[in-house]
């Protein structure tokens, strides 16, 4: 059956802001396919939650040439999906991708230098079976490539029509603040940043969110549920089947400690009494920054999506309320 979009998309609660110094608006929730659209997933539930963002106003899905598992197969399924269900509907969507990390084997399959970047935005681009990516990130600072060589590797890919924009990710602040100066310079600016940012990671700010805002750079949150320590799922310890029972992954069984799950408990009353569950609670903490234009969420199923998309319902905090979690963070 032919996948006809919600004509009210763009209608409904999604609200949207401005990248920086730009024109491009984003959804203050974008999409992430970091886990659970990779060759080892449903390919069906990863299509239904693509199609329900999209009707639910997420234009934005974000990428990385490593995401998997195995690496490379999250885009190969976006990029089946797209075919299958989006092909009309391309110019709607912004797309990004990333590269910079371990993807193959050998000296050229992992870091920021120009070889890496131009082969991994080609693999990328022909996973997704795509002419273009809106944004390609530099995905990290791997401190023994250049910078410059790094940078005008993204001002020669943006020249040659393989992306639209381009963007940095979990960049320290000094190579921060060059990466800003050196792409302006080449009138190709930084559009993005991508950093973790959640109640229990809030490194960005001391320094960076700081550094975007004054740069006209747009800021976008990754893991704003601190892989899933801001959901009810560790009230009562770690389940079976939970990312810090897993043994590959992101969120480590030692991360889980009583003093935080005690965190999340506090917190949780706090969100009950607000109407709100904890990961509604946090998506919309995470978002009372107005430098902050977007935050990528990711999902294992349509109704987990649905949970996230529910924190647009209740945005507003009291002075008392944030007062409060500074207190339990603290």
């Amino acid at each position: 059956m032919e996948y006809r979009p919600n004509p009210d998309r763009y209608s409904g609660i999604m609200q949207y802001r401005t990248c920086g110094h730009s024109g491009i608006k984003l959804p203050i929730l974008s999409l992430g396919l970091w886990h659970n659209f990779g060759s080892v997933d449903n390919f069906e539930t990863a299509t239904a939650m693509v199609k329900h963002a999209f009707d639910n106003g997420i234009n934005h899905f974000d990428l990385a040439n490593n995401y998997g598992p195995i690496p490379g197969s999250a885009e190969e399924n976006f990029g089946r999906i797209l075919k299958r269900s989006f092909i009309n509907h391309r110019d709607e969507m912004l797309i990004t991708t990333k590269a910079g990390h371990f993807m193959w084997e050998g000296p050229y399959g992992d870091g920021s230098s120009r070889k890496n970047l131009i082969s991994s935005l080609n693999q990328s681009l022909k996973r997704m079976q795509l002419d273009y990516v809106d944004v390609f990130y530099s995905h990290r600072y791997d401190g023994f490539t250049p910078i410059e060589e790094t940078l005008q590797t993204l001002v020669d890919i943006v020249k040659q029509g393989k992306a639209l924009y381009v963007g940095i990710s979990k960049y320290p602040p000094r190579e921060t603040k060059f990466a800003y100066e050196y792409l302006k310079s080449q009138n190709v600016p930084c559009l993005l940043h991508q950093d973790r940012y959640s109640m229990f990671t809030r490194n960005v700010e001391q320094e960076i969110l700081g550094i975007a805002g004054d740069n006209g750079v747009g800021f976008v949150g990754f893991s704003p549920l601190a892989q899933g320590l801001l959901t009810n799922k560790y009230l009562h310890g770690i389940p079976e089947g939970s990312r810090a029972a897993r043994a590959d992954g992101f969120l480590k069984i030692e991360q889980v400690t009583p003093a935080v799950i005690e965190k999340v408990k506090q917190l949780n009353e706090l969100a009950s009494n607000r109407g709100q569950t904890l990961a509604e609670m946090a998506l919309a903490w995470a978002l009372r920054d107005n430098r902050v234009t977007s935050l990528i969420i990711g999902a294992s199923s349509v109704a987990q999506l649905d949970d996230n998309l529910k924190a647009l319902n209740n945005l507003q905090f009291s002075n008392e309320e944030l007062d409060t979690i500074e207190r339990i963070l603290a």
